[in-house]
């Protein structure tokens, strides 16, 4: 028997799921919930879509949701639902606290020179 492997609570695909499409024409559906589980546990690993492991179904499944999702705006709604907020900001700072610098930057060849 295949060990079910489940990212999210039932309270929170209960808020998710009347979010999902329905009504899709084609071959037999693959349980959303787990495509979701077998997505999110891709995103984590940072693993080929290739290597997802057979629990969340054939790996070309949860890619393909994961892409179509995506182009629909699907994910921004699921987050919105599970957390509250769409996470747009209306604007971000990008810093950077060091810049890298050859080891020579600092002077020619053999040093500072002497003063006169």
């Amino acid at each position: 028997m295949a060990k079910q492997v489940r990212w999210l609570s039932d309270e929170e695909w209960a808020r998710i799921e009347p979010l999902l499409p329905r009504g899709r024409k084609g071959a037999h559906r693959v349980d959303d919930r787990r495509v979701i589980s077998g997505i999110v546990h891709m995103l984590k690993s940072g693993a080929r879509w290739r290597d997802c492991p057979p629990e969340f179904g054939p790996y070309t499944t949860v890619y393909n949701r994961f892409n179509r999702w995506s182009r629909q705006g699907l994910w921004l709604q699921m987050f919105e639902a599970l957390t509250g907020h769409n996470g747009i900001f209306d604007g971000a700072a990008i810093d950077a606290t060091h810049v890298k610098a050859h080891r020579s930057a600092a002077g020619a060849k053999g040093g500072p020179s002497p003063k006169r």
